[in-house]
């Protein structure tokens, strides 16, 4: 439902230009101040979840997103949806400091990888599905039915999330954390090395992915001499793809404990083939299948990458360390279409794709630099590591 939420605007652009009797530009606002408002609280919202639980914190970020988009679609006026967008950002900052706690704290740890490949997935499936159901309600009855649909189901997911049973793992690690009653109950703990690179860890995911999901399509048509139809079955293949290797990256999760060597060597296969697209004149088909491999690969890093961030988070502290390091997906998410905006205006389609490579290689990188942090942490016995 999250996903959903976060991609309920953009297909509803051209319903919503005639409606508001605005620009694109001014539609691109409203996703900057839901990335910045998202960017900002994520790190607090973590820690209040550490403080007074997960399972309400969700429910409020279920309920205030429903409530956003309700809004937007019964207001129909601009200040309104940035009003909205403002809100459903807040409640987007709830999600990953929330899911990953009751995740982290339910699930035995040989289990972990698989959780969180599920949960990921179906993330994936809110994706996949957004555009479509947004699309054919507004195609039904309009854009503000479309947002109401989708904001009346989220209230009502609240429901069954108020009186969900917790698992007695997560208050026995709460009140362990609690009795402790150092720094670590605290928070100060969450701000380490490992956090911050895997801040930045998920800033570069953000930026190369983003780049393929949000402009292959135009680069694809613009410099390869693809159509659109072939343009967006590329896309298709990566997105699909993509949710297939997040189902088998989570297998691989829980059979190992070196988790920055999976998504490096997995992310670094992906740069090759987005570099092969980026530099070779291949066919629609070819194409098809570069993209499809890359977005497996890409997919498949994702449960060993939440599995990184467990291993770095304090004890008590998922909700803390999954807040911060999640910022990333945002700051990636202001900053990339700005950079592949300017690409595509400059008559460069080809480094779209180039520039993702890039930022696959330093993702790579800073995958290999958390062995370093998990050893350091290991020696010194640091919980967690």
């Amino acid at each position: 439902m999250s996903h959903v939420y976060i991609l309920a605007l953009p297909p509803l652009f051209p319903f919503l230009r005639d409606s508001l009797r605005v620009g694109f530009v001014e539609l691109g606002l409203a996703l900057t101040v839901f990335n910045v408002v998202s960017a900002v609280a994520q790190a607090p919202i973590g820690f209040l979840v550490d403080r007074i639980g997960a399972r309400r914190v969700l429910a409020a970020g279920l309920g205030l997103g429903g409530l956003a988009l309700l809004s937007i679609g019964l207001v129909g006026t601009y200040a309104g949806l940035l009003a909205g967008a403002a809100l459903a950002g807040l409640a987007n900052g709830a999600f990953h400091p929330a899911d990953y706690a009751l995740l982290s704290a339910g699930i035995p740890k040989a289990q972990l990888g698989r959780a969180f490949s599920l949960h990921t997935f179906a993330g994936y499936l809110g994706t996949a599905i957004a555009p479509a159901v947004l699309i054919g309600l507004a195609l039904l009855a309009g854009p503000g039915v479309a947002l109401g649909v989708v904001g009346l189901a989220g209230l009502l997911l609240v429901g069954l999330i108020l009186p969900m049973r917790l698992p007695a793992a997560q208050g026995e690690d709460a009140a362990r954390a609690r009795a402790a009653g150092g720094a670590e109950a605290a928070g100060g703990s969450v701000f380490t090395a490992a956090i911050a690179s895997l801040t930045v860890f998920f800033t570069l995911l953000s930026l190369s992915n983003g780049a393929i999901q949000n402009f292959s399509v135009a680069a694809l048509v613009g410099g390869y001499g693809v159509s659109l139809t072939q343009a967006n079955a590329a896309l298709t293949a990566f997105l699909m793809l993509s949710a297939f290797g997040v189902l088998v990256g989570g297998l691989l999760a829980d059979r190992t404990r070196r988790h920055g060597d999976v998504a490096a060597g997995a992310f670094a296969l992906t740069a090759l083939l987005t570099l092969f697209v980026a530099v070779a004149d291949i066919g629609p088909v070819a194409l098809m299948l570069a993209l499809g491999a890359a977005g497996f690969l890409s997919g498949v890093i994702a449960p060993s990458r939440d599995m990184m961030v467990q291993a770095a988070a304090p004890p008590g502290g998922s909700g803390r360390a999954f807040g911060i390091v999640s910022t990333g997906f945002n700051i990636g998410g202001a900053a990339g279409p700005l950079l592949f905006g300017w690409i595509l205006d400059h008559g460069a389609p080809r480094w779209v794709f180039g520039a993702s490579v890039g930022f696959m290689a330093l993702t790579v990188a800073v995958a290999l630099g958390d062995r370093i942090f998990a050893r350091r942490r290991s020696s010194a016995g640091t919980p967690g590591a």
